[in-house]
């Protein structure tokens, strides 16, 4: 005699209730150059980041344009990557390293930016592939209309341009953690893992 498959008192079992992914964010779009371009004039000496050999390895480098820039920060938020300082990383790896450059947003943040950016695109720096820019707010509200027009010519050097607005919890030295920060900068993360997964060079 066959079981009733709805008798209470037989144990049956059970399906795990499915689970939905998590959604992947999209490669983002490239707006300005992706390699180093002929023509174009190299930033003084004076003007030049170093270039610095790096015995470990990692998914990413942040490179900070200047002091104070936020590399250390954004690299607290993205697991596998690192701060490279000031520096360019050169690592033992045959492939370029996949770089970020961080900037703060006044004058001074946006023009090392720049001549960083022409420092890579007069093909200076072979050791690096630079994935595009994050502008780290300098001050809370927004940005005068002269700095957001320097922004916007500067972000024309890059292939990417992010911008992480002012986070009072970071400038009082907070721990910075992913999930309790602005969705800019989640979104930051959440797009350099789709282009370093792309890339597969994050495990």
């Amino acid at each position: 005699m066959l079981s009733d498959p709805f008798n209470p008192w037989l144990s049956r079992p059970t399906t795990p209730p499915a689970t939905e992914a998590a959604p992947i964010a999209d490669v983002p779009k490239t707006f300005g150059p992706v390699a180093p371009q002929r023509g174009i004039p190299a930033p003084d000496r004076v003007d030049q980041l170093p270039i610095y050999n790096r015995n470990t390895t990692a998914a990413l480098w942040w490179v900070g344009a200047h002091g104070g820039a936020g590399e250390s920060t954004l690299a607290a938020l993205l697991p596998g990557s690192q701060a490279a300082g000031h520096s360019w990383p050169h690592t033992a790896s045959a492939s370029p390293a996949p770089t970020v450059l961080v900037a703060r947003s006044d004058a001074r943040g946006l023009r090392a930016a720049q001549a960083a950016m022409r420092q890579w695109a007069a093909g200076l720096v072979p050791s690096v592939e630079v994935l595009g820019l994050v502008v780290m707010a300098d001050a809370p509200g927004r940005l005068p209309r002269a700095l957001r027009n320097l922004m916007q010519v500067v972000s024309g050097g890059v292939p990417r341009t992010w911008s992480v607005p002012w986070v009072d919890a970071w400038r009082v030295g907070e721990p910075p953690a992913l999930s309790s920060s602005p969705r800019e900068a989640q979104r930051l993360v959440n797009e350099l893992t789709a282009i370093l997964g792309a890339a597969g060079t994050l495990n």
